[in-house]
């Protein structure tokens, strides 16, 4: 199949079409496809209960090995996981299960056997059960972890983007379409993001995607008011660029979100490393930034100690003495809102944010990793949760345009180290959408 990338177009026609993507993105636009299509189906795809008493899923997974996301999710979605006061079992059935690479570690295929699950030979079979049509409820996609190439930027091209296409061309050809969720960002190229959005909503099927930390436990269990007259934010996290960047500026984005006027989108990223990013962060400008890291700090419950307590207060100078290398995105947004995102070694994610009456709001975002206090990272149980509402209620918990945002603010983040620590304006980030008014965490 031939990708709209492989098609040569001019910049200046690429960037009218993401721009007019972009500007067109809402969950009313598009032609009503599945309107236009109903004869085609031979069962309503807004009712899978009259078929099957749960909805049947096909599961895309890239590899299963022991902490990878896709043995995360699987064994959650064959088992079941922890919840409230017992355990759930799943709402949802694995239909079939497409696996794209099984190394020496693969746990893989003795999952397969274990459930007695369909193991598919390509993602087409697994949606159509070798039917020839869609024939599932819901697609699962989980293209992280694995082999697969790295760009010049540092970039590991997992292939979400791709995998997704071939779920659209099964939908197409099919004249139905199914929820759809996927794993972590969109895909590393803006274009891409843009035009998975476009066809969930040009097909009209609810589109979950993002990280597990907006939904993970928080202590204290706080929730951006809603409507908040918010100034600024700050995640302090860890781990490195394109991975774990996008689970840092998600923990920021679901709190800020919430401000007075929703999201609006956002203006300039830069990204900024080791002295570059402590001398920044230093200057006369950020004085709430550092007051803002310090906040998020002392939620922390992995500062580094010696003899067994912390032997300097936290501060930017303490941080540029224990994180030296860290690497930080600052963000302007387009209505004024500043982001700041900070990778360091401390081993837990952190959020702050100031309001317009002095008073700040901190918490963190709980995310245990197996081997450090948890061997079975419980904190998927509620993204977990959160895709079985999906496919049994057909519409998206919380609004996919947050990982579109994020997505475009990673992608600008590489874009700005590759180029030399540089600002970037981001024009094409002019994302708006509205929070949803539940609060979407783990905290039953």
């Amino acid at each position: 199949m031939k990708r709209p990338s492989d098609i040569k177009t001019t910049e200046t026609s690429r960037r009218q079409f993401i721009q007019a993507s972009v500007a067109g993105l809402s969950l009313t636009a598009g032609t009503p496809w599945l309107q236009q299509h109903a004869q085609a189906q031979q069962a309503p795809a807004s009712a899978p209960h009259e078929t099957h008493q749960r909805p049947r899923i096909a599961f895309l997974g890239t590899v299963v090995r022991r902490h990878s996301h896709a043995q995360h999710f699987l064994d959650r979605h064959t088992m079941g996981y922890a919840w409230g006061n017992g355990w759930q079992t799943p709402r949802i059935e694995v239909a079939s299960v497409y696996l794209d690479q099984f190394p020496d570690d693969d746990l893989g295929r003795a999952r397969v056997k274990q459930h007695r699950l369909k193991l598919t030979p390509t993602i087409e079979d697994a949606l159509t059960l070798g039917t020839g049509k869609l024939a599932v409820d819901g697609v699962v996609i989980i293209a992280e972890h694995g082999d697969y190439p790295t760009n010049e930027k540092g970039q590991k091209r997992y292939p979400r983007y791709d995998w997704f296409k071939r779920v659209i061309k099964v939908f197409e050809d099919s004249g139905r379409s199914v929820p759809v969720f996927n794993d972590k960002h969109l895909s590393t190229r803006w274009d891409e993001c843009v035009e998975m959005v476009s066809d969930s909503e040009r097909l009209q099927f609810p589109f979950l995607a993002g990280s597990s930390l907006p939904v993970t436990r928080r202590m204290p269990a706080v929730d951006m008011p809603l409507g908040s007259d918010l100034r600024e934010s700050v995640c302090v996290a860890y781990g490195g660029v394109d991975s774990y960047d996008i689970h840092a500026l998600e923990t920021a984005q679901c709190m800020s979100e919430r401000r007075q006027g929703g999201e609006v989108g956002v203006k300039s990223v830069h990204a900024l490393q080791g002295d570059a990013l402590w001398n920044r962060l230093a200057m006369e400008d950020c004085v709430e930034t550092r007051k803002l890291l310090v906040s998020a700090l002392t939620r922390s419950h992995n500062l580094p100690v010696e003899g067994g307590f912390p032997t300097h207060i936290p501060s930017i100078e303490w941080m540029r003495a224990n994180a030296p290398n860290s690497t930080g995105y600052l963000v302007e947004h387009i209505d004024g809102l500043r982001t700041t995102m900070v990778l360091t070694g401390i081993r837990d994610f952190n959020y702050a944010g100031s309001l317009g009456d002095g008073s700040t709001l901190s918490c963190q975002m709980y995310l245990p990793m197996p081997g450090h206090g948890s061997t079975t990272a419980d904190f998927f149980n509620p993204l977990a949760r959160h895709i079985e509402d999906l496919m049994i209620e057909r519409r998206s918990p919380y609004p996919v345009k947050r990982t579109l945002l994020t997505s475009g603010m990673v992608i600008a983040g590489v874009d700005s180290l590759h180029q030399g620590q540089v600002k970037l304006d981001t024009p094409h980030l002019k994302v708006q959408y509205q929070s949803t008014t539940d609060s979407t965490f783990w905290n039953v």
